[in-house]
């Protein structure tokens, strides 16, 4: 894992190269979540409202929305697909993106409706860390995790 100014940084995720993160599961689906550095930028998350399971998106729109005391937003999907879990911890507790926004802090998981061309849009590896370590000094982010 490569780290940068305190924000991890997974070389085996893909990223929008803005916010969102994506791994591929054994299963096809894709599960999303947000970076840690995005996590930091947007403070103590207080509200998720993430989209039912069965729900379809086209690319682009969200599959969640999260708010903090300073921030709302929502989380973009890179790629046309169906809800097929969401990840239910998060409804009760949002903070718990701030801790684990890699692990515990899922967002959802979708199957794409077309998996060879899902991850067309998305940065993995190298070229993915150099970007975000550019987002993070274009922001100047410092990023530190939340306790619980």
């Amino acid at each position: 894992m490569s780290e940068y100014h305190g924000c991890e940084l997974p070389e085996d995720l893909f990223y929008d190269l803005d916010y969102v993160w994506l791994r591929p599961e054994d299963d096809g689906t894709l599960t999303i979540g947000i970076t840690d550095p995005a996590q930091t930028m947007s403070g103590r998350l207080q509200k998720a409202r993430i989209k039912k399971i069965g729900t379809h998106l086209d690319a682009g729109r969200h599959v969640a929305t999260l708010e903090s005391g300073k921030w709302a937003g929502g989380v973009p999907v890179p790629f046309a697909g169906e809800v097929i879990a969401r990840n239910e911890a998060l409804l009760e507790d949002p903070h718990l993106i701030n801790v684990a926004p890699y692990s515990d802090a899922w967002i959802a998981r979708i199957k794409p409706d077309d998996p060879q061309h899902a991850l067309d849009n998305v940065k993995t590896g190298p070229e993915a860390i150099e970007a975000l370590e550019a987002w993070i000094k274009r922001y100047d982010v410092q990023c530190m995790r939340c306790s619980e």
